[in-house]
C-alpha cells in the first residue's frame, strides 16, 4: 500500500516554469529563444549590492540574523518609506523575509485560520491562491476586467459575500495595472468598515510609467504590506523581501519565521543594504523597461493583438488572444516552436478565462522586444 501524500499538496503547478523548461530545452538544442516568459529583471544585482555582499563574505561570520532581519536593514527600509512616500513606518513593524514568497506565506499564516474566506483578484499571481489553498483557506476568486482596469473595487467585493481577507497587487502581475490613490483609499475604507484584513502586494513599486504607486502603509497601520528586492532592485535570486506589519502581528510573524525559516539569508540582507544606494543604476533599468513597453504597446497591434490591459507598471503586457486560438497554451507552444518566442499562457493567472490571454514580460532587452514584434507581425501576415 502506497504511503499517502497530503491533500494540501494537490495544488496547481506554476505553468510558467513549464514554459521556462521548454525554452531551455530549445536553447540547449542550439536554437534561439526570445524570453518574454520570465517575470524577472534581465540585469544582475546593482553594483553596490554586490560590493556589500563581497565585503560581508570576506569580513563577517554570516551566521543567523534575528528572525525579523538585520536591525540595520530594517532601519534602512523604514527610511525608504519616508524617502519614497513620506510615510512613517517604524523599524519595529518591519520583518525581513526570504523573498516576497516567504513574506506572503508568513502573512497568510499569521492572518488567517483554516476555513477563512480570502478574496484574490483574477487574473492575478497564482501563488497567492495556491498557498492559501495549501493552508486550507477558502480562496474567493474575484473576477476583475477592463471595466475596473483589472483591479478590485468595493462593489465587486460586496458581490462575493462575507470575507476575512483581501489580497491586492498594485502594480499587478499579470496585468500591470495600478490602483490610483483614490481607489486604494476606497478599498482601505471598505476593509476598515467590514473588518477585512487587507494584504497589499507592492513588489513592483518603483517600476511605474507616469506616476508612482501609492502604498497602503501611508493610509492604514492595520494593513499588511508585502515588498521585495527582486523587481525594482533586480535581486530575484537573492531571495530577500520584507513585510510591513501591524504591531499586533509582529510577534506572531517573528515566531512563525523562527520556526519556518530561522531568518532570511544573511549575505542577501547585507547586499540589500547596498542596493538602496544604487538609484542611478536602477533608473537606467527603468528606462529600458519603459522603452520595451512602448515597443510592445505600439507593435503588438500591428500583429493583430490589440486588446491590451493598461500597463501602468511592472514589466508585463496582458493580451487577449482568443481571436487567434481557443487555447493560449497551444498558441504559446506554436510561438515557441515556430518563432522561438517564449511567453506565458494566461491559465497561470486565471483558471477560468486564462485560455483567452497571453502574458508578455518585457524585462529583457529592447532588441528582444523589437524582434518579438517583428516576428509576430510577419507570422500574422502568414495566417491571413
Amino acid at each position: 500500500m502506497a504511503l499517502k501524500t497530503s491533500s494540501r499538496s494537490e495544488i496547481a503547478p506554476f505553468y510558467v516554469m513549464e514554459v521556462m523548461r521548454s525554452a531551455a530545452e530549445r536553447e540547449n538544442a542550439g536554437q534561439d529563444v526570445l524570453h518574454l516568459e520570465v517575470g524577472q529583471p534581465s540585469t544582475p544585482a546593482p553594483a553596490g549590492a554586490r560590493a556589500c555582499a563581497i565585503s560581508a563574505i570576506e569580513n563577517d561570520i554570516l551566521g543567523y540574523t534575528s528572525a525579523l532581519g538585520l536591525d540595520s536593514l530594517r532601519e534602512r527600509i523604514s527610511a525608504h518609506y519616508q524617502d519614497w512616500y513620506g510615510a512613517h513606518v517604524p523599524p519595529s513593524r518591519i520583518a525581513v523575509t526570504a523573498g516576497a514568497s516567504g513574506a506572503f506565506t508568513l502573512a497568510f499564516l499569521a492572518c488567517f485560520e483554516p476555513g477563512d474566506r480570502v478574496a484574490v483578484p483574477t487574473p492575478g499571481y497564482p501563488c497567492y491562491r495556491n498557498v492559501l489553498r495549501a493552508l486550507d483557506v477558502e480562496v474567493v476568486d474575484l473576477p476583475v476586467g477592463p471595466e475596473t482596469r483589472f483591479q478590485p473595487s468595493p462593489s465587486n467585493l460586496e458581490a462575493v459575500g462575507p470575507l476575512d481577507g483581501l489580497v491586492v497587487a498594485s502594480p499587478s502581475n499579470p496585468t500591470g495595472t495600478m490602483l490610483l490613490e483614490s481607489e486604494l483609499l476606497e478599498l482601505v475604507s471598505w476593509c476598515r468598515r467590514e473588518d477585512i484584513r487587507l494584504i497589499s502586494d507592492e513588489i513592483y513599486h518603483g517600476i511605474t510609467y507616469g506616476h508612482p504607486a501609492p502604498t497602503v502603509a501611508s493610509h492604514w497601520d492595520e494593513a499588511v504590506v508585502v515588498n521585495s528586492f527582486s523587481k525594482y532592485f533586480s535581486m530575484t535570486g537573492w531571495r530577500v523581501g520584507w513585510l510591513v506589519l501591524p504591531e499586533t502581528l509582529v510577534s506572531p510573524v517573528e515566531r512563525l519565521a523562527q520556526n519556518a525559516f530561522i531568518a532570511a539569508a544573511s549575505v542577501s540582507q547585507h547586499a540589500a543594504l547596498g542596493a538602496f544606494d544604487c538609484t542611478d543604476e536602477l533608473e537606467v533599468n527603468l528606462e529600458r523597461y519603459a522603452n520595451n513597453r512602448k515597443i510592445l504597446l505600439e507593435g503588438l497591434p500591428l500583429s493583430g493583438i490589440s486588446q491590451l490591459a493598461p500597463a501602468d507598471g511592472a514589466f508585463y503586457i496582458w493580451a487577449q488572444v482568443d481571436h487567434l486560438c481557443d487555447d493560449s497554451q497551444e498558441l504559446a507552444q506554436v510561438w515557441l516552436n515556430d518563432l522561438g518566442i517564449a511567453v506565458t499562457p494566461g491559465i497561470d493567472f486565471d483558471p477560468t478565462q486564462g485560455h483567452r490571454f497571453i502574458r508578455f514580460s518585457f524585462a529583457g532587452s529592447s532588441q528582444e522586444a523589437q524582434d518579438t514584434v517583428d516576428k509576430l507581425t510577419h507570422w500574422a501576415s502568414t495566417q491571413a
